[in-house]
């Protein structure tokens, strides 16, 4: 009986992940996410609540979809500003490929209209960028002039400008192309030792997902 209740609450969750990022939160009904999901209105009440809880319960997946990929980034036996380019990557394959993710984006940019508090983003984000350039700092390198904590907030911004950038330009079909060249702007003054093209070529590869 548990498995068949999750196995629901996914199905509607990802139907009205679809849905959400296709057609945005007004214009979705809970009629609409019913026939997406193959589930009734009423077990969409049960599990969800609402619309602006289902709503909600999307921005929550997509929060939930990063602490595990930043930790086994982190794990990866390599300098830790190359982990932070390759985490970039994968953040912007997620927000590419992972309807989820891209819902949960449209979503709380859309959150004025939903009548649910939204969880707050980009903290965490600075956070996190925060940590692993401190890092690069211990390991010998970071440039001279980098300053962690003042300059993650900006690499957030300009990370999270490029993925407004292409999603209005190209779909973000090309965030990986421009993302490229980002990198190559700022790594030279990153780099203890700059060489942009070289470490960009060192994490061109994703890391693997844990078995």
């Amino acid at each position: 009986m548990q498995e068949r209740a999750e196995e629901t609450r996914r199905a509607v969750l990802q139907g009205a992940a679809h849905l959400f990022f296709e057609r945005g939160y007004a214009g979705t009904s809970i009629a609409d996410i019913s026939a997406r999901s193959a589930r009734t209105s009423g077990a969409i009440y049960f599990h969800y609540g609402s619309k602006e809880q289902l709503a909600l319960a999307v921005v929550e997946a997509h929060f939930a979809a990063w602490p595990a990929l930043v930790a086994r980034h982190e794990s990866v036996a390599e300098p830790a500003l190359e982990r932070l380019v390759r985490l970039s990557f994968s953040v912007a394959r997620a927000f590419r490929d992972d309807v989820v993710v891209r819902a949960g984006a449209r979503l709380w940019a859309e959150r004025r209209s939903i009548d649910v508090e939204m969880p707050p983003p980009f903290v965490d984000w600075i956070t996190t960028v925060e940590r692993m350039l401190a890092a690069a700092r211990s390991e010998g390198g970071l440039a001279p002039g980098a300053e962690p904590g003042r300059d993650a907030p900006t690499l957030v911004a300009a990370f999270f400008g490029l993925h407004t950038l292409s999603d209005v330009l190209d779909d973000r079909l090309l965030i990986e192309d421009r993302l490229t060249a980002l990198w190559l702007l700022l790594l030279p003054g990153l780099q203890a030792d700059p060489a942009p093209r070289e470490l960009l070529a060192r994490v061109s590869a994703p890391v693997p997902a844990s078995p």
